[in-house]
């Protein structure tokens, strides 16, 4: 779809009053998006409960039961055709170049409209914590000590309980494909207490970028052309199904990074699984104890020793990981990521991420025993 769009504008298609109108369409977008971004109530009404469940459903039907990942496919040959686009552009020294210019704004024009259409408008509906009847607050550091202790606790009972030992690493057992198939049986679980987070159709796959998302330190990502559901295949496989559960969470239309966060955990702990319930509390033990290293330095250095031992070490190998692929042109990916978020409703950016800490804290304060 979107490469015969490109092919049509940078093709065959004159220079006419259809481009220029796609062009100007552009800014014309712009406006409306910052002013329906503020209609929080109309958006959670016709979008995110009207006609996004439809559009995704109906995207992840299309695509979802093709082996590979149709989003990364036409990514790829996007940025090829940008390329050559580029190079004849240098190559006849910039002949044409405001016309090749109007015809790469009205291809934007177009991707973003299909971005906000088919999946972005969910930046700007109402919070997460409304819909699940949190009370989600600023919390005190006694609260989030209480937490992780709640968390390492349960941990290390999972820990031990697999491999009988808590000096012993827990290796996962399953191949990718089984951890996704397995995603569906925990979302299951978990719509049975909340309705609203039901999925059906699934489309998760192994991204073909992934030596890329690794150096670009990303796990995964949700296509928003093509709804599928994106993981990246090489990161250690204790992360993986909370990873696959949150890319599944922006499938179901919570878009915001810490929201998303939460849904992978709640989904990933109600899962009969045990590895998935260990990774889901291990995502949320590592978001908890991060926020209590900023805090509280040396308490920090005393609750990081009450964790299994076999815990620290799979942990330690999943830094070792992500600490291969560091490279020069990573930050400046961050520093792109982090204003696209900013643009979108997530006003500190990249640290979005770890505003799940304030959902996890109010969904242990209102399930405490």
């Amino acid at each position: 779809m979107l490469i015969t769009l490109y092919l049509s504008i940078f093709g065959t298609m004159n220079h006419n009053k259809k481009t220029v109108f796609l062009a100007v369409l552009l800014p014309i977008q712009v406006i409306f998006i910052n002013f329906i971004s503020g209609k929080t109530q109309f958006i959670e009404e016709y979008y995110s409960n009207g006609i996004y469940p439809y559009i995704s459903r109906f995207l992840r039907l299309i695509f979802g039961w093709l082996p590979i990942s149709i989003g990364d496919l036409i990514g790829l040959i996007l940025i090829c055709l940008f390329v050559f686009e580029t190079y004849k552009i240098i190559k006849n020294r910039f002949r044409n170049l405001i016309k090749k210019s109007i015809r790469f704004i009205a291809f934007l024009s177009i991707i973003y409209c299909f971005f906000y259409l088919f999946w972005g408008l969910n930046y700007f509906r109402e919070p997460l914590a409304k819909k699940l009847n949190l009370k989600s607050s600023q919390y005190t550091t006694e609260q989030l000590i209480e937490t992780s202790i709640s968390f390492i606790d349960t941990l290390n009972s999972i820990q031990t309980s697999i491999s009988g030992n808590d000096t012993i690493k827990i290796i996962v057992p399953y191949t990718n494909r089984e951890i996704y198939n397995k995603v569906s049986d925990a979302y299951l679980n978990l719509s049975n207490q909340f309705p609203q987070l039901t999925y059906k159709s699934p489309s998760i796959k192994n991204s073909i970028v992934s030596l890329f998302q690794s150096y670009n330190g990303t796990s995964g990502y949700l296509n928003p052309i093509t709804g599928e559901a994106q993981v990246n295949s090489m990161i250690p496989k204790a992360g993986m199904p909370a990873t696959a559960c949150h890319e599944v969470a922006h499938q179901i239309g919570w878009s915001a990074e810490n929201e998303a966060n939460f849904v992978g955990f709640l989904a990933s702990v109600a899962s009969d699984d045990i590895y998935f319930k260990y990774s889901g509390y291990r995502m949320a033990l590592r978001y908890c104890i991060r926020e209590l290293r900023k805090r509280e330095p040396e308490l920090f250095k005393q609750y990081w020793l009450k964790i299994n031992k076999g815990i620290r070490k799979e942990l330690k190998d999943n830094y070792d990981f992500w600490k291969q692929f560091e490279n020069p042109i990573e930050p400046y990916l961050k520093k792109g990521y982090n204003s696209y978020l900013k643009a979108n409703n997530q006003a500190k950016g990249i640290e979005s991420y770890s505003y799940v800490v304030d959902l996890l804290i109010a969904y242990t304060e209102q399930n405490k025993p």
